[in-house]
C-alpha cells in the first residue's frame, strides 16, 4: 500500500502545485504593474527568482543536513552537487521542450499563433550572463587550489546581482503582444480590500502561493524517494534528474500559462532568468560547501546544456527575434539522451 500511497500523493501534489502556479502568476503579474516593470523584467527576475527557491532549498537542505546529522557527509554533498547541477539541466532541456510542445498545442487549438517574438535583448542577456556564470562555475571544479573558490563564489554573487540591476534598469512599459488586462488579484475576489491595501494583497497572495509552491515540491520530493527506494534506483539519478523534475515544476507551468496568453518573453525569460539564477547562487552555494569535484557524468550533463542553449540562441539570431518551437523541441531530444546515458552507465557499473 505504501507505493501506491506514493503514487497517488503525487498526482495530487501535481495537481495542487498548478494550481498554486496559477496563483502565482496571478500575483506576479500584478507586482511587476505595481512596480512599473516590463514583462521580461517580470519573467526574469520576479517570477525566476520566486519559483527557483525550491530547487535552490533542496540541495541546502541535503547538504546542510549531512553537516549537522554527521554521518553520510559526503553522500549529503553528492546528492546536493547532483541537486544543484540538475537544475540548469532541466531548464536548459525539459523546460524548453514544454515550452515548445505548448506552442504547438495552443497553435493547433487556435489560440496563438506558432512563431514566438521575443524581446531579444532580454533574451540575449539571459543567455550571456547564463553562458558566463555557468562557465565559471564549471572550470572551477578543476582549480584544486581550494582557498580560491570563496573568492569564485563572491564573484558569481557579483555578476547575479549585476544581472538584476541590468535587467530593472532596462525594463520598459512597451508590452509585448499587444496589451491584455490582468485578471483580478484572485484575492480580491474574496476579500474586498481599499486602494492602499491592494500591494500589501499582492504581497500576501505572491507569499502563499510561494509557501505552497515550496512545500508541496517538498511532499513531490519526500514522495519520489520513496518510489525510488522502493525500485531500487540508483540515488544519482534523483539528485540528477528526478529530483529536478519536482522543484523546477513552478517555472515550467508558469511558463505555459504564459504561453497560452502569447506572452513569450515573459514564459521564456521566466525559464531563462531561472537558469542566471541558479547558475549563480546555488551554484556558490555548491562551491563554498562541497569539494565541487565533477564526475564524467556531470561533465557529459554541463555539455548536453550548452548545446541546447546554443540551439535556442541560434535560432533568436537566425529568425532576428523569433524562437521556432522545433529549437525548444530539441531540449527534450537531449534530455533523453541524457537519461539514456545515466541508465546505460548505471547497468555498466
Amino acid at each position: 500500500m505504501g507505493i501506491i500511497e506514493s503514487f497517488v500523493s503525487i498526482l495530487f501534489v501535481l495537481f495542487f502545485i498548478v494550481l498554486a502556479c496559477i496563483v502565482f502568476t496571478n500575483a506576479i503579474e500584478h507586482l511587476g504593474e505595481e512596480l512599473n516593470l516590463s514583462e521580461g523584467a517580470v519573467g526574469s527576475v520576479l517570477a525566476a527568482v520566486g519559483t527557483a527557491l525550491p530547487e535552490t532549498i533542496v540541495p541546502l537542505v541535503a547538504i546542510i543536513g549531512g553537516y549537522i546529522a554527521g554521518t553520510g557527509i559526503e553522500q549529503s554533498k553528492e546528492i546536493g552537487i547532483g541537486a544543484i547541477l540538475g537544475a540548469p539541466f532541466l531548464l536548459g532541456t525539459l523546460a524548453f521542450f514544454i515550452i515548445g510542445f505548448s506552442v504547438l498545442i495552443f497553435t493547433k487549438s487556435g489560440r496563438r499563433k506558432q512563431e514566438m517574438p521575443v524581446n531579444s535583448v532580454i533574451m540575449f542577456r539571459d543567455l550571456h550572463y547564463f553562458v558566463i556564470a555557468y562557465t565559471i562555475s564549471i572550470l572551477s571544479s578543476f582549480i584544486l587550489y581550494k582557498p580560491i573558490k570563496p573568492f569564485i563564489a563572491i564573484v558569481l554573487l557579483v555578476i547575479y546581482g549585476v544581472y538584476v540591476v541590468l535587467t530593472i534598469r532596462t525594463a520598459s512599459k512597451e508590452p509585448e503582444g499587444g496589451h491584455e488586462e490582468l485578471d483580478a488579484l484572485y484575492l480580491t475576489k474574496y476579500i474586498k480590500l481599499p486602494q492602499k491595501l491592494v500591494r500589501p494583497g499582492i504581497l500576501v497572495q505572491l507569499a502563499l502561493a510561494l509557501l505552497g509552491i515550496i512545500f508541496l515540491a517538498h511532499i513531490f520530493v519526500e514522495n519520489l524517494k520513496a518510489v525510488s527506494d522502493f525500485f531500487h534506483i540508483n540515488p544519482l539519478i534523483l539528485s540528477l534528474i528526478i529530483t529536478p523534475i519536482a522543484t523546477e515544476l513552478p517555472e515550467k507551468f508558469n511558463s505555459v500559462i504564459w504561453i497560452r496568453a502569447k506572452k513569450d518573453t515573459l514564459a521564456m525569460g521566466n525559464v531563462t532568468g531561472a537558469m542566471v539564477f541558479q547558475s549563480c547562487i546555488p551554484t556558490a552555494v555548491g562551491i563554498l560547501l562541497t569539494p565541487w569535484v565533477l564526475s564524467m557524468q556531470a561533465l557529459v550533463n554541463v555539455t548536453i546544456v550548452y548545446l541546447s542553449v546554443i540551439t535556442v540562441y541560434i535560432s533568436i539570431v537566425i529568425n532576428k527575434g523569433v524562437i521556432k518551437p522545433k529549437a525548444l523541441l530539441l531540449g527534450g531530444f537531449f534530455y533523453l539522451i541524457y537519461v539514456i546515458y545515466v541508465i546505460f552507465e548505471m547497468f555498466k557499473g
